[in-house]
């Protein structure tokens, strides 16, 4: 991952709208690609085999796994950065704290009426925050690593 190279992400979420107002949203910004959508976890999985995504946007409630088993397998075996953008993650809600427990590097909170509208009214919110890991991820390491420092984690 270096710089100028677009951050590709793939787009999970069991709604057509939101896979569209989402796909919109990432691609307005010149740093990011979205390289792909799927509609649940299974289909998901085969499509981060073949896509090869930077980033993950991840739902919860999905038809056939829901979004924090999913979340949990793939870190257990393919460990990727995932934001999730969901009604159930909330600041403080139990999902939200189980989510980033299982190694989820963000959330958004989707509006819970007029998604389509509200999620591009959280447009800045979300492409910040999927630009974010990739972002650290090619920082430069500020001088020698100590144990204890944020560079460990």
């Amino acid at each position: 991952m270096t710089h100028g190279v677009p951050c590709k992400v793939l787009i999970v979420d069991d709604s057509a709208v939101v896979r569209q107002m989402l796909s919109e949203i990432l691609a307005s910004d010149p740093g990011i690609e979205v390289v792909g959508t799927a509609a649940d976890p299974l289909l998901a999985r085969e499509k981060i085999k073949r896509l090869a995504p930077d980033v993950i946007t991840l739902d919860v409630e999905m038809p056939r796994m829901d979004g924090l088993a999913f979340l949990e397998n793939l870190m257990r075996l393919h460990p990727l950065p995932v934001v999730m953008i969901s009604s159930l993650t909330e600041r403080g809600a139990d999902t939200t704290l189980q989510a980033l427990a299982l190694g989820a590097v963000d959330f958004v909170s989707k509006p819970k009426l007029d998604v389509a509208r509200g999620l591009q009214g959280y447009a800045d919110e979300i492409i910040a925050k999927v630009r974010w890991p990739r972002a650290r991820a090619c920082a430069p390491c500020p001088g020698p690593i100590r144990r204890g420092s944020p560079w460990m984690r």
